[in-house]
């Protein structure tokens, strides 16, 4: 036998050896992620050791100990690696505590570990190579499922959604909140009081005008001084129904958030709390009303309290997304339906979730791109997100997910206030966040849905249309 011959015995034989050990190490990884081996417990016992063990915490977590092999050469990289991209798709931190607490889920990390499960995404390939038991078994996607199911009930228990959507990844907002009547209309004043700032010239009311969707179309403020702001206003409207405040979730709720504009600098400059309060003791009528409410008058707690209870009332329910899925089939156009589907098919629902179509989470600009990069020069933005307020680098780009209703009214778009039209913000996120080019029928069609999301205040449509 020629040296030629036996080289190719030599790699025939390495050939069918390669092709054995693929066979074995797929029947071994289909048997064993066949296998239900998840103890006894309450379900969110069973949630919580079948995310853990299937190491969706080791990827997604910021707490994470990595496994002693991490330190290995090659796997190191590798590994590093999938941490650092795991935690921009999704930080499983919050989620496990709230499991631990007995917290109900977000509806954002609902939507976000479905979509692995269905999808069979997770964990990667890699991954399985080294970890048999990490395939979903029967058993583990079912307790999922059905525990995905309950905690959307209880998250959707005031929003009389109809039966057949009730395991949607988002519902309608109810038609009204739990609030103080006297401390809103004490809080609608100090909404557009100018004395919360240092000359008389700035409110609330400046950059979140109420007849304008709530926000000023600017892609950044003006505030005093004619000083203009580093990043874009969102809308007050539904603002209670977000998790947190600010792009960087710096404010915990409605009252933290109310506290900020009038001491920075740049937006009202108020000066202090004590100044402000001299301003609006000036006004007689006012005061007197206050003080019926707020005993000890104009404090920095007692305004923000009232301004909060006031931004309770922002909420529009019964847009015609809303309408329809309480069960007014229609409330929506075919096309508008069309655009839902496409919606949740390109997965936009995962982030843009819940009631409030978003503003659950905080999530990574450009997951599938250089957004910042393309983007290209949009003027002084403030660009870091979260990790203004966390402290951690992981969460540089981060910011939270606005929400969506009455997005047709609510121009410009992002954090940056870079793109103006509402097509060319659903092509962005197709590009940058789903890694997709839809066709322009697509386009239109998602279009046409989320002008179904703008609803109604004091039931009136709001913008008038």
């Amino acid at each position: 036998m020629d040296f030629k011959s036996k080289l190719a015995d030599i790699m025939k034989s390495k050939t069918v050896l390669l092709l054995l050990v693929i066979v074995a190490w797929g029947v071994g990884y289909y048997i064993v992620g066949k296998q239900s081996s998840v103890p006894q417990g309450t379900p969110a016992e069973q949630v919580s050791y079948i995310l853990n063990e299937n190491g969706c915490v080791m990827c997604h977590s910021k707490d994470a100990k990595l496994p002693f092999y991490a330190h290995f050469p090659l796997l190191s990289t590798l590994i590093k690696r999938d941490v650092s991209e795991g935690l921009k798709y999704f930080d499983i931190t919050p989620i496990m505590a709230d499991i631990k607490s007995g917290k109900t889920a977000s509806s954002t990390a609902l939507a976000k570990i479905e979509y692995a499960i269905n999808t069979g995404l997770m964990p990667p390939f890699h991954y399985k190579i080294f970890h048999w038991n990490s395939a979903i078994s029967s058993q583990e996607f079912s307790i999922l499922s059905n525990w995905i199911a309950s905690q959307r009930k209880i998250l959707m228990k005031d929003s009389n959604v109809a039966e057949e959507f009730q395991n949607e990844p988002v519902w309608p907002i109810p038609s009204k909140v739990p609030m103080d009547l006297k401390k809103a209309r004490l809080g609608s004043i100090l909404y557009h009081h100018t004395a919360l700032s240092g000359d008389n010239t700035v409110s609330c009311a400046t950059c979140h005008p109420l007849d304008n969707a709530g926000v000023d179309s600017l892609q950044t403020s003006t505030g005093i001084r004619k000083q203009k702001g580093d990043i874009n206003a969102p809308t007050v409207y539904n603002a209670v129904f977000n998790a947190k405040q600010f792009w960087d979730g710096r404010a915990a709720d409605l009252r933290e958030q109310a506290g900020g504009p009038p001491m920075n600098p740049v937006e009202m400059d108020g000066g202090s709390w004590e100044k402000v309060a001299e301003r609006l003791e000036k006004d007689a009528n006012f005061s007197r009303d206050f003080k019926a409410v707020y005993p000890d008058g104009f404090t920095e707690k007692n305004i923000t309290d009232a301004i909060a209870e006031f931004e309770k009332t922002l909420i529009t329910p019964d847009s015609p997304f809303d309408l329809y899925l309480k069960g007014k089939k229609d409330a929506l156009t075919p096309e508008q339906i069309k655009g839902y589907e496409i919606f949740k098919k390109n997965n936009c629902a995962v982030c843009h979730s819940g009631k409030n179509l978003g503003g659950q989470t905080f999530e990574y600009m450009g997951l599938a791109g250089n957004y910042f990069q393309k983007r290209g020069n949009v003027g002084k933005i403030n660009d870091k997100g979260l990790v203004s307020f966390s402290k951690d680098e992981r969460d540089t780009h981060k910011f939270k997910t606005p929400t969506l209703r009455n997005v047709a009214l609510t121009a410009p778009y992002f954090h940056d206030g870079s793109s103006q039209s509402l097509k060319h913000a659903v092509e962005v996120m197709a590009e940058f966040q789903r890694g997709k080019k839809l066709s322009n029928e697509e386009i239109d069609l998602l279009v046409k849905f989320l002008e179904s999301l703008t609803g109604k205040s004091d039931g009136k449509p709001l913008g008038g249309k």
